[in-house]
């Protein structure tokens, strides 16, 4: 079975709940297992059985936390090894122009640097799933539709 990973830092609880709702949405997609873990409790090995790995992470200075950084730091030991894999990001901001693309973005960078497959959107929220403050129906809503999203190419890859 094809599995993806969702790994997420939540000061707030806001980006645990977008969490949630990527989760809700990959779910959704017949032959995908999902894993939901915070930052704190994931290590670079998680990394290496997922066949994707969607990050989440509040707006703090207009990049991720640093809890989230690190472990992206720390995955260098696995450089190379997560090549093909399919990456996504998320974020929570305390204002509407509070940095959401520019903290998506600098996730999805280093999971292209690792060599991972990013898929963008052609409707809404292009790079990634974002909320601003504490996620309302329609951000939970594009969040669930990311994760359904990622899930349905991460099932066209490595589904059976």
């Amino acid at each position: 079975m094809a599995s993806i990973l969702i790994v997420y830092h939540s000061q707030t609880g806001n980006t645990e709940k977008m969490a949630e709702a990527v989760a809700e949405g990959a779910r959704g997609v017949a032959g995908i297992e999902v894993e939901m873990k915070p930052v704190a409790q994931t290590t670079p090995d998680d990394m290496l059985e997922p066949d994707g790995i969607i990050m989440g992470s509040p707006v703090y200075f207009g990049t991720c936390a640093a809890e989230l950084k690190s472990l992206i730091d720390q995955s260098v030991v696995h450089f190379g090894k997560l090549e093909g894999k399919v990456g996504g990001a998320f974020t929570t901001s305390g204002a509407p122009h509070g940095g959401n693309e520019t903290t998506v973005l600098d996730i999805l960078k280093a999971l292209m640097i690792h060599g991972m497959i990013v898929k963008g959107s052609s409707s809404a929220n292009h790079y990634g799933a974002i909320a601003v403050g504490d996620p309302d129906d329609e951000a939970l809503s594009q969040a669930e539709a990311y994760g359904k999203d990622i899930a349905e190419l991460v099932a066209k890859l490595f589904g059976s």
